[in-house]
């Protein structure tokens, strides 16, 4: 039995670095990297040479420039037969790793046998001026090159030196000292921080009304008629047309996940279902997505006849028939108004609709500087040895950033910093850690997958504005034979709003865009289209270059969190047990006032009753600043650092092996029997669904403590203000008026109720569960 580790060793820790140089004032213009611990840097920018010497036979040089500081060598790359080359490359050595005193900075003639000196430039390291940004960046110098023993020969090199920080415009480009041991072109750039941008994703709506002048291909025979729809390899087909007739009837719609720029076309068949399991096209059209309309509300877009061309072999060829063509009625759109999940709805980063003109302006900006990483454990061995090659990657909105991977070791310092507008306060930030496993030039590791170190959510509703948060999150991940913690990363987070009265505003407003209310797509629909989504986001990242890879996007975009897990479904069900568990405690405190186990507290019930009974309109004032009062009393007890995963609330530290296996197992099941495997997998299936329904209604309930728990600060506030109006104008206000009112407005007619949900319904939709604390 595997040793459970103490629960305090998976909890959030406070710590406090020295940030910015000590400098953290929220003044933008002090530093752009105020989140941050800063270090410094020696950089060496080698731009060209001029006038080089003649070396080889023919009278000309390759020449390249090694620039070496103690044990540490970087080269730049070498140029055939030029005397006047130019390089224009950066090299940057980290000041804790210096070790020696002088700078030498030599050109070099590459050779078959062995590389000739041709002349070098030295400097004192105590001589190296300093640079701040934001001041401009040095200017490069000539540099009479000098022999070995110190005299002047031919040839000059134009350098700029300088001591530097992370925030200098060089940093991401530069040859780092740390990462020496890694090969070729294709490593380097595997191991540099680059910022990715989200394909912008678009739903496209085709609705296929009707066909006409049919051809089948055996005259005489009515045909069972189909619409098959393609868009890259997302396939979908229409129900059979009822009509037996050559003007088949259909009226459906069909929906696809589009990314720009479009590449593929739609493509539409017509099919006839000629046997059991056989299909004959009838004629095909196919619709390339530039020119189709798009729209940013319901209002229906033009249909449009479109001619159907049947394909004939001919001699092994496809020849078009021209004879007569067919046509097919279609209304097809891109859907401008809806906003494209590409995430798991609990932990959304983004909230916007696709089309820009219906983009709010942002309320804020969120910072996020990611220091370092403590106690990873060794993810591959090198040498006989065991070795980490860390890396970070954080997704907010459509900006994806991936910090440099730090070679070798298992206390990384990353030190960088980021910065992401904000359009709403009801978002979830997600960092990830991974272990590059493609150091040595691409893709040419054998398809090794970088391993995944852990994740780390911070819904920056549960932020209070303006405030530095420096936290180590342990790094959780649960494997077949437990949760283990791969070690903890140093983040320091701050969420700066420009304006609080838009943010307070952002919290009647409806989470999604009007048209998920206003035509919404079912669950199955909502499904599909967001696996589309991921499978396009983690294609076209993948093909960035460097690549952002497949395991890193899916891991990130918790692709299979909708999947069935005994200790997930336990877990929520316990969740509901304690939203539950207030109600239960309110029912036997009742039954101890009405068995008189404390008589004082019974009398004084008992004369609460009477007057309330006696003077109705004060109920509801009385029970609104009972409640008000209950959230001043508990902002003495509000929650000081950002929630993280819980691994007692996830039931991840007390799971079954058997249970965990089950998690693990592939689906369908890779159980031998294929009636256990049948049987197994449609029970997977409907727990599945049966798991969703109870988490979201332990997300109902959490949603309804949080009222009151300044899990999230503006909105406790708002609605303890709401209390304490509510009690002053209820006590105003005869008793019966409120009643009679309130019973018309539940009761009013149809036509004066609006299709968007009400105010207190967005309100409280937007309100913090405990779903981001769920592993």
């Amino acid at each position: 039995m595997m040793q459970r580790p103490p629960p305090e060793d998976f909890s959030l820790k406070e710590t406090n670095p020295h940030l910015g140089g000590g400098k953290v004032t929220g003044d933008k213009l002090t530093s752009t990297y105020d989140l941050v611990e800063q270090m410094q840097y020696l950089y060496v920018r080698v731009v060209k040479a001029k006038d080089l010497p003649g070396k080889d036979v023919t009278g000309s040089c390759d020449p390249y420039v090694e620039v070496k500081l103690g044990n540490y060598k970087g080269t730049t790359r070498h140029f055939e037969k030029k005397s006047n080359p130019e390089w224009n490359q950066v090299f940057a050595f980290s000041k804790d790793r210096i070790q020696a005193s002088l700078l030498e900075v030599i050109v070099k003639d590459k050779d078959f046998v062995k590389d000739d000196f041709m002349g070098r430039v030295m400097f004192d390291l105590n001589e190296i001026p300093k640079r701040v940004p934001p001041d401009s960046p040095l200017a490069p110098q000539w540099y009479r090159l000098e022999d070995r023993k110190g005299d002047k020969v031919k040839g000059e090199l134009m350098l700029a030196v300088w001591m530097g920080t992370q925030a200098d415009e060089a940093f991401p480009e530069a040859w780092h000292s740390d990462a020496a041991t890694v090969s070729g072109t294709d490593g380097l750039a595997n191991i540099r921080s680059k910022v990715y941008l989200s394909p912008k994703l678009w739903y496209l709506r085709v609705n296929v009304i009707e066909a006409q002048d049919l051809i089948p291909n055996q005259p005489g025979r009515f045909p069972e008629v189909f619409v098959r729809a393609q868009l890259g390899n997302q396939a979908l087909r229409t129900r059979m047309s009822t009509s037996r007739t050559i003007n088949p009837l259909w009226n459906e719609d069909l929906m696809f996940v589009a990314a720009e720029p479009f590449e593929e076309p739609l493509i539409l068949s017509v099919e006839d279902r000629v046997g059991s399991n056989k299909d004959e096209v009838l004629g095909k059209c196919v619709i390339p997505l530039q020119y189709v309309d798009r729209r940013l509300d319901h209002k229906p877009v033009n249909t449009r006849w479109h001619n159907l061309e049947k394909h004939v072999i001919v001699e092994g060829e496809k020849k078009k028939e021209v004879k007569f063509a067919s046509r097919i009625h279609l209304r097809i759109c891109l859907e401008g108004g809806y906003h494209v999940l590409d995430e798991s709805t609990h932990y959304s980063s983004d909230l916007r609709p696709t089309a820009k003109q219906l983009w709010k302006s942002n309320i804020g900006v969120l910072e996020l500087g990611i220091l370092s990483a403590q106690g990873l454990m060794p993810m591959k061995t090198k040498d006989g040895r065991g070795t980490t090659d860390a890396y970070c990657v954080a997704k907010y909105g459509q900006k994806w950033i991936r910090t440099r991977t730090i070679i070798d070791s298992f206390m990384p310092k990353w030190n960088e910093q980021y910065t992401w507008e904000v359009f709403d306060p009801c978002t979830v930030i997600t960092i990830g850690v991974f272990d590059n496993c493609h150091l040595h030039g691409g893709d040419k590791a054998g398809g090794a997958k970088d391993s995944r170190i852990g994740k780390v959510r911070i819904r920056l509703s549960t932020l209070e504005t303006d405030r530095v948060y420096t936290h180590s999150y342990p790094l959780l991940v649960l494997y077949p034979n437990g949760v283990k913690k791969m070690g903890e990363i140093h983040l320091a987070v701050r969420f700066t709003c420009s304006s609080l009265l838009n943010m307070m505003h952002m919290y009647s407003h409806p989470l999604l865009p009007k048209m998920h209310y206003l035509h919404p797509l079912t669950v199955s629909q909502l499904d599909s289209l967001r696996h589309q989504a991921t499978q396009i986001v983690s294609m076209r990242l993948t093909r960035a270059e460097p690549p952002l890879r497949k395991e890193v996007v899916e891991f990130m975009l918790d692709v299979g969190s909708h999947m069935w897990s005994m200790r997930r479904s336990k877990a929520n069900f316990f969740r509901i047990m304690g939203v539950l568990s207030g109600l239960i405690a309110v029912g036997k405190w009742f039954d101890q006032i009405c068995n008189w186990k404390n008589p004082i507290t019974t009398v004084l019930i008992h004369i609460l009753f009477i007057i309330l009974v006696l003077y109705p309109e004060l109920i509801l004032p009385t029970i609104f600043l009972y409640l008000f009062l209950i959230g001043v009393w508990y902002y003495r007890w509000r929650p000081r650092h950002p929630p993280h995963m819980d691994t007692r609330l996830s039931h991840a530290d007390s799971a079954h092996p058997d249970e965990l296996d089950e998690e693990f197992d592939t689906f369908p099941t890779s159980r031998p029997s294929d009636i256990v495997r049948m049987r197994y997998d449609r029970l997977r299936s409907i727990a599945g669904r049966i798991q969703t329904v109870v988490g979201d209604l332990a997300t109902q309930g959490e949603r309804l403590q949080s009222l009151l728990s300044w899990r999230d600060p503006r909105a406790t506030a708002l609605f303890v203000i709401f209390c304490l109006v509510a009690a002053i104008v209820l006590y105003v206000t005869p008793f019966q008026v409120v009643a009679l009112l309130t019973g018309f407005y539940v009761l009013r007619h149809p036509r004066f109720r609006h299709k968007l949900p009400s105010v207190p319904l967005n309100f409280f939709r937007r309100l913090p569960a405990r779903t981001d604390c769920m592993l």
